[in-house]
């Protein structure tokens, strides 16, 4: 009978350390929760090489068998489609039923933004100019886990692993070693809207609630600038400042990288069990304790804020709903504050159940992509979105995420998300507008939410 071998490792709280030495395999990707900083997160995780990629753009999508075929699937138009024969036949594995660990091979990688366009029917008048995948997501066979509950680390060796063993615990028996940096700026980061666009913008969102056309869109710019090296060492620069729990670095085969620094979950799924944890409210840190008191106060009483985030939480009850047991949508926390290295943010939990864990692939198919970073109603707000803003949004406010055999799955929404595209890296900043909002400090809080990235990299790599 075909199993999953585990062999244990030396536990290591940060597998940033490890990651380096299989990074030179194909498609090598990193989930990275930060633990140090962030207690309530359990698994991080790295795997590389894996035995076929799905990617979709445009109206395209393939999958690409890197080895032999371990699957039969059937032809498919949409991307989604495919996924999700792939995960029904992920469950029918052997081995797929030891829900012990978190990941014991299956699916990771990334959706992006625009693969809304797969859930619903919408518009495609912005720029497209990043070329990075929609969708980009590898079948995996084998990882590296820690487990910061057990404080143990784990090598998993699934029967779709086609890296021998010995290979394998050699690598990871060699001495990390970080090149040297080699990564440079080019240019400080620049905005795609001045703040007389960006007006213009607001001034026609605010038409269109007056309208009746929706209640909240979420606008966001983009921040750019052209780069040489390896982005890796952007990412371990980000790292140390601006530690969040659903961090990932994802790399391209041809030198291309998405860098995430997200504090946000879309949804994850535990036996069966569904959560999502929608941010909206946003406040700075006070430069002393009493002032970081006070703006965390002020955040959790805004009327505004509060309900910016009751409208979030009602669109993801009924994003849920759709695939989750009838009754078993619940909000058991409203408001809760959670603070990191340069904000406090307001998060909510809407949790559900599926009647099997393999089913939790079309929750968060169908929730795609998340509410907090649309607006409401959330077709609507898309349209708007994709009238309003000039370039792509790409990775960004798209989601990473994990789904393995045994139905277990983890994901983020991309905010705090740079990429690389070869030539220029980018990053977004994006805030809810509402009937109320002010136009000026909406604006500036786009430069609040972004900062610690570009800043960052700015006095590190700026030459």
């Amino acid at each position: 009978m075909a199993e999953v071998k585990l062999i244990s490792l030396p536990y290591e709280a940060s597998l940033a350390v490890l990651f380096p030495l299989v990074s030179d395999l194909p498609y090598p990707i990193l989930l990275d929760s930060n633990h140090a900083h962030f207690q309530d997160t359990r698994f991080d995780l790295f795997s590389a090489a894996p035995r076929a990629v799905i990617s979709a753009q445009d109206d395209n999508h393939q999958l690409e068998w890197l080895t032999e075929p371990c699957l039969d699937l059937q032809p498919s138009s949409n991307p989604l489609d495919t996924i999700s024969q792939i995960v029904d036949q992920m469950a029918a594995q052997p081995w797929a039923n030891d829900t012990s660990i978190g990941f014991n091979g299956g699916l990771l990688g990334y959706y992006g933004y625009e693969a809304g366009r797969y859930v619903e029917q919408l518009p495609r008048t912005v720029e497209e100019d990043v070329g990075m995948p929609t969708i980009l997501l590898g079948l995996y066979g084998w990882a590296v886990i820690s487990d910061h509950q057990s404080k143990t680390t784990s090598l998993i060796i699934t029967p779709w692993c086609q890296i021998s063993e010995d290979e394998l615990v050699k690598r990871l028996q060699q001495t990390p070693v970080n090149p040297s940096p080699t990564f440079s700026l080019l240019e400080p980061f620049k905005a795609n809207m001045s703040a007389k666009g960006y007006k213009q913008r607001f001034d026609q969102i605010q038409a269109y609630i007056q309208a009746g056309d929706c209640y909240q869109v979420n606008l966001a710019q983009r921040f750019s600038s052209p780069y040489q090296g390896n982005p890796w060492q952007a990412y371990l620069a980000l790292k140390s400042t601006c530690p969040t729990p659903f961090s990932a670095y994802i790399q391209l085969p041809d030198g291309r990288a998405v860098l995430s620094h997200s504090p946000e979950r879309f949804i994850q799924s535990h036996d069966g069990r569904v959560e999502s944890k929608p941010i909206k409210g946003t406040r700075p840190r006070g430069a002393t304790i009493e002032q970081d008191q006070a703006l965390a106060e002020e955040l959790l009483n805004s009327e505004k804020d509060r309900a910016e985030n009751l409208m979030i939480v009602d669109l993801l009850r009924n994003d849920l709903g759709r695939n989750c047991i009838t009754g078993s949508v619940k909000v058991p926390k409203l408001f809760h504050l959670e603070t990191y290295a340069n904000v406090h943010h307001m998060v909510s939990t809407v949790v559900g159940e599926v009647d099997h864990p393999s089913h939790a692939i079309n929750v968060f198919q169908e929730s795609f992509p998340g509410g907090s970073i649309t607006g409401a109603p959330k077709v609507r707000s898309m349209e708007i979105i994709d009238e309003l803003e000039p370039h792509e949004r790409s990775v960004y406010c798209g989601s990473i995420m994990y789904f393995s055999c045994n139905g277990q799955m983890d994901s983020s929404i991309t905010i705090r998300t740079l990429v690389a595209d070869g030539q220029s890296i980018h990053c977004w900043a994006g805030g809810a507008l509402v009937a109320d909002s002010d136009c000026e400090s909406e604006y500036q809080e786009t430069f609040t939410k972004v900062g610690n990235l570009t800043h960052t990299l700015e006095m590190e790599f700026l030459r």
